[in-house]
């Protein structure tokens, strides 16, 4: 097997309440292409970020940098999980945001899955975007200007967005995609 992804450095941003297999699914996929993937959060480095099966709690996963010492130019994508509460607590963190924000300053690959997307409002990238979601925000991303479908994925420029733990299989070939691009 080739590592098609091997000279990529992958973003993973999450905090506690983190849909589990919306992060463990994209980051061994990636880890298999040859991807060095690196979980960034609002906690410190070395903590630890409580995942979720849906509203039961299931692992915890080591925090591996903190998002005031990541530095998006430093980083080829940004893969932002979902779960109810994760991205709930994102959005009030500035520097989170800030974070998010500048990858799509730097037109880099972001893939949001079910509430990801969520924190992509926030950072003001939605607006003109086609994009798909969980079914709750499909309004809170269309008041913000975006164009919502459901589909398993879409990809609009750099943005790749998908809607259920169901979809991970095609939002991971969209964001090998966009990085292969």
């Amino acid at each position: 097997m080739t590592k098609e992804l091997q000279d990529k450095r992958i973003a993973v941003l999450m905090t506690d309440g983190v849909e589990q297999v919306e992060y463990t699914g994209p980051r061994a996929f990636l880890e298999q292409q040859g991807a060095k993937v690196t979980l960034i959060s609002t906690k410190q480095k070395g903590e630890q970020v409580q995942g979720f099966n849906h509203a039961d709690p299931a692992d915890q996963f080591t925090v591996e940098l903190n998002v005031r010492d990541a530095r998006p130019g430093e980083f080829d994508a940004l893969v932002l999980p979902g779960g109810v509460a994760n991205p709930d607590a994102l959005r009030l963190h500035a520097e989170a945001i800030t974070f998010i924000r500048e990858f799509g300053r730097e037109n880099k690959p972001i893939a949001a899955i079910c509430h990801g997307p969520w924190t992509l409002i926030d950072a003001d990238l939605v607006k003109g975007k086609q994009m798909t979601s969980w079914p709750s925000l499909q309004l809170d991303l269309q008041n913000a200007g975006a164009q919502w479908r459901d589909a398993e994925v879409v990809a609009d420029g750099k943005l790749i967005t998908s809607r259920k733990p169901d979809d991970i299989p095609a939002f991971n070939q969209a964001l090998k995609q966009a990085l292969a691009a």
